[in-house]
């Protein structure tokens, strides 16, 4: 067991690119970290990484070794899976990653009934507004809230989330409430935009008679954080686009107030992708269902106040 987590810790350092981000992710100390690389390279006889105190790359033997690991590891999870589904006992861990909102929501608050119904699976979540590499993080389960792009990936789609533009009270009566979408993209109004590095343009796509028609926002304030945007716009500094149920209790309060609902914004899909080989995995398989029924509960909850 001990050679098997030398390995995996092997791997991570490779996949992160640096042996404290490994330790974090495994939950070991960086000593522990770099004793397990070192009784690795004894054990081969060769070494795996170049240091330099900047950076840590893998040599020549490491690229070989690193190839191999994988399958070895691959091979392991399949192992232990097929015993789970035998034994009907499944344990491990699983690695998940949620936008903030979602996350903070939806799925943290899930975990502890799950962890109870299954207390030999840990779960461990991230959440970013920022979009997470699968494969190189070695991650199990993603939720993703929008449309997402053709991939290699599984999806299981869990519902479509009802968007709503809203601002303060206090924001309309300086402003004066928007009568048209058009009005979105005047001076007059700001529109507060979730948007990452790189993007090129922003726009909302609104729901007309006509059907959907894209309108280019701007406004003074951004960020990729989209709780961020609740924050500024309860705060009277512009109007917003968001999932219904993440500001309901705003609006219901009258903290927030919608604005165009003639005119909502196009609804998003909420799901959750995965590696083709995870949800072969009882323990991944438990967890979509039981987060995809759990969910949609919530939303509804959350949505009838």
């Amino acid at each position: 067991m001990a050679y098997l987590n030398n390995i995996r810790m092997f791997v991570r350092v490779v996949e992160l690119g640096s042996l404290s981000a490994a330790g974090r992710d495994l939950r070991a100390s960086p000593a522990v970290a770099s004793n397990r690389i070192k009784d690795l390279e004894q054990h081969l006889g060769v070494r795996l990484f170049n240091r330099t105190t900047r950076k840590l790359t893998t040599t020549e033997h490491g690229q070989i070794f690193y190839r191999g690991a994988q399958k070895i590891l691959e091979a392991v999870t399949e192992a232990e899976a097929a015993v789970a589904e035998v034994s009907n006992t499944p344990r491990g861990s699983i690695h998940v990653t949620a936008p903030l909102g979602i996350g903070r929501r939806l799925i943290a608050p899930l975990v502890p009934g799950f962890h109870a119904e299954y207390p030999e699976i840990d779960v461990r979540l991230r959440l970013s507004d920022r979009s997470v590499d699968i494969t190189s993080e070695a991650l199990d389960v993603a939720f993703r809230l929008g449309h997402l792009p053709d991939s290699n990936f599984r999806m299981r789609g869990i519902l479509d989330c009802t968007r709503v533009l809203a601002a303060a009270p206090e924001y309309l009566a300086k402003r004066g409430t928007p009568r048209s979408p058009q009005a979105l993209t005047d001076d007059n109004h700001a529109c507060l935009l979730l948007r990452f590095p790189g993007s090129k343009e922003y726009y909302w796509r609104l729901q007309m008679p006509d059907g959907l028609q894209k309108f280019e926002v701007h406004g003074p304030f951004e960020s990729d954080d989209g709780d961020v945007l609740t924050d500024w716009a309860l705060a009277g500094e512009g109007i917003v686009n968001k999932p219904r149920f993440e500001i309901a209790r705003h609006l219901a309060s009258g903290a927030l107030v919608e604005v165009l609902p003639d005119t909502p914004p196009e609804p998003t899909p909420l799901a959750c992708i995965y590696p083709h080989k995870r949800l072969q995995d009882p323990k991944v398989r438990l967890f979509i269902d039981y987060m995809a029924d759990h969910i949609r509960k919530s939303v509804t909850g959350m949505l009838e106040g």
